[in-house]
């Protein structure tokens, strides 16, 4: 009996190998996978609370690997390392590092010039991060999460709402967050900020 997964719009379907870096066997549903993902990520939620983050700690490589794994590490052996095959959505796969780079060095500045509020910066960065897609999967929710690390720690404001929802059931809330990210990807970062803040 092997991991029965199904996909809702926007999510990245796992490859066999990946599905092979299953840690709990027991695990067969999307419901189950659902569940136990759920708790390593209140657990990473825990550690984000604890670890008292600075900018120059937030905006590394390590850093996103080392949040990715926390999120993920109890479920899945792969957690935290960048995909290695390209996926339905996202970047070419060789190039995740640079793009990375490229988006640290880019935050950095709208922080220092103040180019957007702290609200656009988090949100900005989280959808770069997302169309990067650095991982075989679980980037939605990390990138939603490193909206929050931003907001919270180098901008000392409340973590976004993100509409009371993990996004993971298919409702009209992930409906309109699919939106807001499309709407993102041409251009328009409004109806995103405008979805995190509700």
């Amino acid at each position: 009996m092997g991991l029965n997964l199904t996909y809702e719009d926007g999510q990245t379907p796992l490859d066999e190998d990946e599905k092979e870096g299953l840690k709990i066997k027991s695990i067969t549903t999307q419901k189950e996978l659902d569940e136990f993902e759920q708790l390593n990520i209140e657990k990473a939620v825990e550690w984000t609370l604890r670890a008292h983050l600075k900018s120059e700690k937030i905006l590394t490589e390590k850093f996103i690997k080392d949040f990715h794994k926390k999120m993920f590490g109890d479920i899945w052996k792969w957690a935290g390392e960048f995909r290695m095959s390209n996926k339905n959505i996202g970047i070419n796969w060789t190039q995740i590092a640079i793009e990375l780079k490229n988006l640290f060095d880019d935050t950095k500045y709208w922080i220092e010039n103040k180019t957007y509020t702290p609200k656009e910066i988090a949100i900005r960065f989280k959808h770069r991060i997302v169309a990067i897609h650095c991982f075989p999967n679980g980037n939605g929710r990390h990138s939603r999460m490193m909206a929050d690390i931003i907001i919270e720690s180098i901008f000392g404001e409340e973590i976004f709402s993100w509409q009371m929802s993990n996004m993971v059931k298919a409702d009209e809330t992930r409906k309109a967050y699919i939106k807001a990210l499309r709407a993102a990807d041409n251009g328009n970062i409004n109806p995103l900020l405008k979805f995190a803040e509700n």
